[in-house]
């Protein structure tokens, strides 16, 4: 009995510390500028591979990596969380900002990553495409 009090004891305690701020947020897909990938692969090795990226105001900030696989391809982007607020700046230094993932090469063939970079004028996605060959 005195655990199942302590152990409702904490969890309203925790839940009473989480202040409410109003802050709404979204989730926005964030161009990749350049990334750092190796030109060929070895069957059952794991790779780092490096994406560089900018945050447009200081709303913005770093989420995750986007990432979806369908058979050989890999479509990578970086997700960033939007505060919601009218006072947002636009950032004006040049800084490119530096994630990456560990990639695991468990098929034979080769394999294509297309790093999204944004949309073109009439708001077709735009990709930075590699085909890495895999060697054993």
């Amino acid at each position: 009995m005195k655990r199942i009090i302590s152990l409702l004891a904490l969890v309203f305690l925790f839940n009473s510390c989480s202040p409410d701020s109003g802050t709404n947020y979204s989730l926005e897909l964030l161009p990749v500028e350049s990334v750092e990938i190796p030109t060929e692969f070895t069957l059952g090795e794991t790779y780092q591979m490096k994406m560089f990226y900018r945050i447009p105001t200081n709303c913005h900030s770093y989420n995750s990596i986007y990432y979806h696989k369908d058979l050989n391809k890999r479509t990578v982007a970086v997700e960033a969380l939007v505060s919601q607020q009218n006072n947002c700046q636009e950032l004006t230094e040049n800084n490119l900002y530096e994630c990456s993932f560990d990639f695991l090469v468990t098929s034979n063939g080769s394999y294509i990553f297309k790093f999204w970079q944004g949309k073109d004028e009439q708001g077709n996605d735009i990709y930075l495409n590699y085909e890495i060959p895999v060697t054993n």
